[in-house]
């Protein structure tokens, strides 16, 4: 087994129990899994405690995202280390899915496709339908913070994560800024798909941490500290604009299906 999962974990049970039970119905063994429990109070511990084989760090407050993950990274000591929200479900041959398209396409990051929002819809049959649709899709050079799976190369060349606790919430994204400048490769493939509830863990995690007058993922201070300029952010919204604009329409005029999809009001909406 070349990769290990490591999930960052603040109270939120419910999702966490969801999440781990989805990953061993998917395939995955509870010894390819990290757990890093930020404090939480709501039993989390205990449901860890029932699953020996997980390898499970337990903090005693809530240190961050960014802090968690490189527990995570450090812990999993793997050829590809996966960094998962707790607030998903996954099926069947998930990673499988992730780990052939990263090797087949060369990349360093890669995302799986995903729904977000109401479960409100047959998830098994649907995500084996649309990985079967979709499996040669991707969008290069995109990733996203609510899983993604980097080869360790990446660290080597980069470093892990930032852990300063006012960039909470942006941590994904320096990561991903720091990754294209040294020219590593990212890409979402629609070979493996999963379904988002929607930024449970960071939100509780940003409530735990926030603190006046900063509050955590403080978008000014962000822009301040990587020199984010006001033309340097136009000229990336603009480009990423287009980018999503442009794999939209071609993922729906080819396949009818699009790479990031909503459910809302149990309707579809595509982006």
């Amino acid at each position: 087994m070349n990769y290990r999962i490591a999930i960052p974990v603040f109270n939120q049970l419910q999702y966490t129990a969801g999440c781990l039970d989805s990953l061993r119905d998917s395939g995955v063994p509870d010894e390819a899994i990290v757990v890093v429990n930020n404090g939480s109070t709501d039993g989390t511990r205990e449901l860890l405690g029932q699953r020996p084989g997980i390898t499970v760090i337990h903090n005693s407050e809530n240190r961050g995202c960014g802090f968690a993950w490189n527990q995570g990274v450090k812990a999993a000591g793997a050829v590809w280390t996966v960094l998962l929200n707790n607030d998903v479900l996954v099926p069947r041959g998930f990673m499988d899915g992730l780990v052939g398209f990263a090797e087949v396409a060369d990349v360093d990051i890669a995302s799986p496709a995903m729904c977000e929002g109401e479960l409100d819809y047959d998830f098994h049959a649907y995500a084996q339908v649309f990985t079967r649709r979709m499996a040669v899709v991707c969008r290069r050079g995109a990733a996203n913070g609510v899983c993604f799976m980097v080869h360790r190369r990446v660290f080597d060349t980069i470093g892990l994560f930032d852990e300063d606790p006012k960039l909470g919430g942006y941590e994904d994204d320096e990561f991903f800024r720091r990754a294209r400048h040294a020219r590593r490769r990212l890409a979402i493939s629609g070979r493996a798909f999963l379904h988002h509830y929607g930024s449970i863990t960071q939100k509780s995690m940003k409530a735990c941490l926030r603190e006046p007058p900063m509050s955590l993922g403080h978008r000014a201070y962000y822009r301040r500290k990587y020199r984010l300029t006001w033309l340097k952010r136009r000229q990336e919204q603009i480009r990423e604009k287009i980018l999503t604009t442009f794999w939209r329409q071609k993922e729906l005029w080819r396949y009818g299906l699009t790479l990031y999809e909503k459910r809302i009001g149990g309707g579809w909406v595509f982006l």
